[in-house]
């Protein structure tokens, strides 16, 4: 009896201890399921903060971008107002140019023929003259009628060139000079030296100093004068003009002026 107790005791014994490794064998699988879960749910949310973080990256990205493009827009607003004053004021002048270029035509339609005025002023005036430096002088006004026809020179460079010619026929009024020429005295070609005195006189003397003579304004012929009276006188104004004489008085014959009819 004892021994089928005993048995019995053990049976449950062993029947208490089956349950109990199946109950841990259990609960170790369990306990597997919620680890296992719990680290895929661990790689799951490792996962979300790569993306959260890569969002925020990306994000953080796009806003420096923004603000970037936005300050290029703040400056590019400024620059396209300055452009707008500027290509206000370049229209400005654009007008004022026009203006000025359509005043400028109708200023070269009165100049042209004002220069031709004065050119032909100066050519009479030339050829009433003293005939000193004729070559020269001729020459000078035949350059300028030339270049009247040319279109390649300016209007304002042609006014210059007349106005030049006035200065230089005004200036041989201030001066005295000298130079060789070959003029006919008594049916014979001889050279001779050319004393100016401004307007005032015009003489020769011829290069052994033995004749002497003046340029008459009023009979606009030259004229034999005594070489004893002024040969002195003529040959010291004709040194004086080479500068290898001091400036002093020189008794010349000079025609007195005739009094206006």
């Amino acid at each position: 009896m004892k021994k089928q107790r005993l048995k019995a005791v053990a049976l449950t014994t062993v029947l208490s201890a089956g349950a109990l490794m199946g109950s841990v064998a259990q609960a170790d699988q369990t306990i597997d399921a919620i680890l296992k879960v719990g680290q895929t749910k661990a790689q799951s949310g490792a996962q979300s903060q790569q993306k959260i973080d890569k969002i925020a990256e990306q994000t953080s990205s796009l806003l420096q971008d923004f603000k970037t493009v936005n300050k290029q827009i703040e400056g590019l607003r400024v620059y396209n107002k300055q452009l707008e004053k500027q290509i206000a004021s370049q229209l400005k002048v654009i007008t004022n140019l026009t203006n000025s270029i359509d005043q400028v035509t109708v200023m070269e339609r009165q100049i042209q023929p004002l220069i031709l005025r004065m050119l032909d002023g100066l050519e009479q005036f030339v050829s009433l003259d003293m005939p000193f430096h004729t070559a020269e002088r001729e020459e000078r006004l035949e350059m300028l009628r030339n270049n009247q026809e040319r279109a390649d020179i300016p209007v304002s460079e042609k006014f210059r060139q007349v106005l030049e010619a006035y200065k230089i026929e005004s200036e041989y009024g201030r001066k005295i000079d000298t130079y060789k020429d070959t003029l006919e005295i008594d049916g014979q070609e001889r050279e001779v030296n050319i004393l100016r005195v401004g307007r005032i006189a015009l003489m020769y003397q011829t290069t052994d100093t033995q004749k002497s003579g003046a340029y008459n304004s009023s009979t606009r012929q030259w004229e034999a004068i005594d070489s004893g009276e002024f040969r002195a006188a003529i040959l010291k104004g004709i040194k004086i003009a080479k500068k290898q004489a001091t400036i002093d008085i020189m008794d010349l014959p000079i025609l007195a002026p005739e009094a206006a009819q």
